[in-house]
């Protein structure tokens, strides 16, 4: 599917902020709720001992459905492909929901008894059909928490499409309508939201019958009067939804983008009890109304876990699932260098007129990091995987911005170019050399170095931009960020 810079954002965003509400919620787990205020971090540790900024077994379980939707689509054999690898992951992850895991070992106990080697789709529905009859019930919050791959899959389907098949994948461990409706209606919700950058849980709504509709209904609008610590019970997947979107809605006067996504996940793990889950779930459908960009840096910049994965490789994911053409080798992001043969004028480079650990160049400048001694990278171009050679990846901060004075270019660009501009100041105040780069250090890095130079010099930007142009005399910021270093100008002398 074809979509704009603003859908290609949103999509990427969907991944990357359910593991960033994973991993933040993950340190305060099974805790009581905490006063408003409290500061909320990536801290780890836990009941399950997971490291800073480590995603716990929501996202773990949503990776297999991303990978296996990529490779296979929306197909039987995915199915069967995402059952196997949960299997592998179960045997080995710090934690796995008890039905999960009891669906898990009783699904891959029917092969042998068939004379199969391998687990299938159809086991797994078996063993949670089985489970959910002799429990009586199944409806655990485990499936909407990594259901969101399956919205990126079904962009350029109908909805209802969408509703069932959500629905068939929550049925291979958890088969109550509570469940299977929770998912589709989350998935549609996701949906819209990449498409239209709207947040509206009550699209599914007239695809279900009317009702269970009614009743989804009024469970939506108790969220909507009440907050996530109301929702004690949100192992249960209904208070899950619940948690989740009554953080959404009670954060959501007065902010929008940026702000609003991360007061709301916020809000969502000073909720209390299984807070990774509740935020894992809300970020999936806060990344898919606003996108990658709004995703804190510090949230993306150590973010990581099963199986060996980081904030890229979420984002790489989202995108193709979204592009509908499965991985694309040769073709950003995935690439392992992105072409910038066609330009001129790359290999700029000079040091910051008020700063001499930080570096000012274009894209060809990367070549020289280690020569120069430079161990952190900021950058506002599109690179491959392999264009920052020796840079670790936390080390490595990685931003979208176009060159463009369109509003449509850029979701969020004063709040881009101000996280840009705090990565490194970040990275200053570590001690590391940092190297700020765009293509061709015009536009993009000029306007970055004049807001990090504010801060250095103690200027406003506007002033800060001048002395930059003395070493860069071909800087000159687009129309749209001269507006945005005008405004935090006009804020410092107000």
């Amino acid at each position: 599917m074809n979509l704009n810079s603003a859908q290609n954002d949103r999509a990427a965003g969907v991944l990357v902020a359910l593991a960033a509400g994973d991993a933040l919620g993950a340190g305060y787990e099974f805790g009581a709720p905490l006063p408003d205020g409290a500061e909320v971090t990536m801290k780890g540790g836990g009941p399950f001992g997971f490291d800073p900024a480590e995603w716990t077994d929501d996202t773990s379980m949503a990776i297999p459905i991303a990978e296996a939707l990529l490779d296979a689509g929306p197909t039987p054999a995915a199915l069967d492909a995402v059952v196997r690898a949960w299997t592998a992951w179960a045997a080995e992850a710090k934690d796995v929901g008890s039905q999960t895991r009891n669906v898990i070992h009783a699904a891959n106990q029917q092969p042998a008894a068939a004379g199969r080697s391998e687990v299938t789709a159809e086991d797994f529905a078996h063993a949670a059909q089985a489970f959910h009859e002799r429990a009586g019930r199944s409806g655990g919050n485990g499936s909407l928490m990594r259901t969101a791959p399956l919205a990126l899959a079904y962009l350029g389907r109908k909805p209802a499409d969408l509703m069932t098949a959500a629905g068939e994948l929550s049925a291979l461990t958890h088969v109550e309508d509570d469940a299977r409706e929770a998912c589709g209606l989350w998935c549609v919700a996701i949906r819209e939201a990449v498409l239209t950058g709207t947040l509206d849980i009550r699209t599914g709504l007239p695809l279900l019958p009317p009702d269970r509709a009614a009743l989804w209904l009024e469970r939506i609008e108790t969220a909507e009067r009440s907050r996530p610590r109301d929702f004690a019970k949100n192992g249960w997947v209904v208070e899950a939804l619940q948690g989740a979107w009554s953080a959404i809605a009670a954060t959501r006067a007065g902010s929008k983008g940026p702000g609003h996504l991360r007061a709301a996940l916020e809000e969502a793990v000073r909720g209390g009890n299984d807070t990774d889950t509740v935020a894992a779930i809300a970020g999936s459908l806060l990344g898919a109304a606003y996108g990658f960009s709004a995703v804190p840096f510090e949230w993306r910049r150590n973010l990581h876990g099963w199986p060996g994965l980081r904030t890229r490789d979420l984002m790489t994911l989202g995108i193709e699932l979204a592009g509908g053409n499965g991985r694309q080798i040769r073709q950003w992001p995935r690439t392992a260098h992105f072409d910038y043969n066609g330009w001129d004028r790359t290999d700029v480079l000079v040091r910051h007129p008020d700063d001499d650990g930080v570096w000012l160049g274009g894209v060809g400048s990367l070549e020289r990091t280690a020569e120069l001694g430079i161990d952190a990278v900021v950058s506002l171009c599109r690179l491959g995987t392999d264009d920052a050679p020796g840079i670790t990846p936390e080390n490595h901060a990685a931003f979208w911005l176009v060159d463009s004075a369109s509003v449509e270019s850029n979701a969020y660009a004063g709040y881009v170019l101000q996280e840009a501009a705090a990565a490194v100041e970040r990275f200053r105040a570590e001690g590391k050399t940092v190297l700020l780069h765009c293509v061709r250090a015009e536009s993009r890095t000029p306007t970055v170095a004049a807001l990090y130079g504010a801060r250095a010099a103690g200027v406003t930007p506007l002033e800060a931009l001048e002395r930059v142009r003395r070493v860069l005399p071909n800087a000159h910021p687009n129309s749209a960020f001269r507006q945005v270093l005008a405004a935090e100008s006009d804020e410092i002398t107000a």
